[in-house]
């Protein structure tokens, strides 16, 4: 890219875009009775005709990431390698099944964006069987992709409709090979947002990919000391309409196998305050420190039906505490964070516009005494000016 080539960047999300150029940043709620692109065009037209197609930057987190279901051979290697691919592609695990009793699991009554099958190496055969089969007969998803032995592929090839093979994601050293699933993964995020036909009408302003928001933001972290005094190590939490998404370096996490990235991140697709409101409340429900906490704000949980200002910032609230119990020791997940060694939280997305820093800071105090028994006290840093997108979209734009 010349440096003498001034870009815009827009992203959109489920319930606000931004549109930011070398002089400022623009942000608006956006109209739900017009489609993205009038929508747009209407309160930015004057910025946006400034620009031509090869110079304007695009992404989004309005389709709200795609939903998983892993099928594999064995915990300590099949499960765990594609889980954390899968994670760190931005995609969203509903569930993890160990082949072994895939008999004893029920099947998800909604659609699946794609399953990924995995087991053995590549020197093993005669792995999966008529229960794998049965259990697909039965499930309703919309991609499958095979990254196991390469001696099953043909046989599942015969028995799966529209299988996609890719190589195998464990070596025969038990080593992760991680290249192939992580890009199909991450194209098919791509396809996702591209096919929404809201998101498609975007192509008439520009000619480069639209990209995931998650995505672009991670791309920020190694230079966030460029707008932000943060002390490491730190964790950013983006919180929004459609998901909550959590950005932490490697170093916060034991057991971690990835490692091309410095920082990783893990998407929550079900974590929104407006397009996905119901099924974070239905979280916070089955969260048996939420009453308490609602208390502690003075609230009863009729707030859960309540509309207006107040309801959206105990939603904003409740978000917070959920995300830090599903990376703490408390919950058994995927991924648990070092939380007590974190000097810093950092808060991008919608929720900068709902809380102050004192109702964030109200929030991690509940979260540290009542989870995790501790007085230990991060600093909350708020990026209100959606700083870090800007950064990300322009280091992921230089480096195209």
């Amino acid at each position: 890219m010349s440096g003498n080539v001034e870009k815009l960047f827009i992203d959109v999300g489920s319930t606000y875009f931004k549109v930011s150029t070398s002089e400022h940043i623009e942000q608006h709620f956006r109209d739900f009775n017009k489609d993205i692109l009038d929508d747009l065009v209407h309160k930015c037209g004057d910025t946006i005709n400034r620009f031509g197609k090869s110079d304007v930057h695009i992404c989004s987190s309005a389709n709200g990431g795609l939903s998983t279901l892993i099928i594999g051979t064995t915990k300590s290697f099949s499960l765990k390698y594609a889980t954390n691919i899968a994670f760190n592609s931005g995609i969203n695990i509903i569930d993890t099944i160990l082949y072994q009793n895939i008999e004893d699991y029920s099947v998800p009554s909604d659609l699946v964006d794609v399953v990924i099958i995995v087991g053995g190496i590549d020197s093993h055969g005669d792995i999966f069987g008529a229960s794998l089969f049965n259990y697909l007969d039965q499930l309703n998803y919309s991609n499958v992709v095979f990254v196991g032995s390469e001696q099953e592929a043909s046989s599942l090839q015969e028995k799966i409709e529209n299988l996609v093979v890719l190589p195998n994601i464990i070596d025969n050293r038990l080593h992760i090979v991680e290249d192939n699933l992580r890009e199909y993964l991450t194209n098919l995020y791509q396809q996702d947002i591209e096919g929404k036909e809201d998101i498609k009408h975007l192509y008439d302003i520009t000619d480069n990919q639209i990209f995931s928001t998650p995505y672009v933001v991670n791309k920020a972290l190694p230079f966030i000391d460029a707008k932000f005094v943060v002390a490491n190590p730190f964790i950013l939490l983006d919180i929004g309409g459609a998901t909550t998404d959590i950005h932490y370096s490697k170093d916060l996490v034991d057991d971690n196998i990835v490692t091309k990235n410095e920082y990783d991140r893990l998407v929550f697709k079900k974590l929104g305050v407006y397009k996905s409101k119901q099924s974070l409340i239905f979280s916070a429900k089955n969260n048996e420190f939420v009453y308490e906490l609602l208390m502690h704000l003075k609230v009863t949980e009729n707030i859960f039906v309540e509309q207006g200002e107040k309801a959206t910032k105990i939603l904003m609230q409740l978000a917070i505490f959920l995300v830090l119990c599903k990376m703490s020791h408390h919950q058994k997940s995927y991924v648990n964070l070092k939380l007590l060694v974190i000097n810093s939280i950092v808060f991008t997305g919608g929720i900068t516009k709902v809380l102050t820093v004192e109702e964030i800071e109200d929030i991690v105090s509940f979260f540290y005494k009542k989870i995790l028994s501790s007085e230990h006290n991060p600093t909350t840093i708020l990026d209100t000016n959606y700083d870090i997108w800007t950064l990300g979209a322009r280091e992921k734009e230089l480096c195209q």
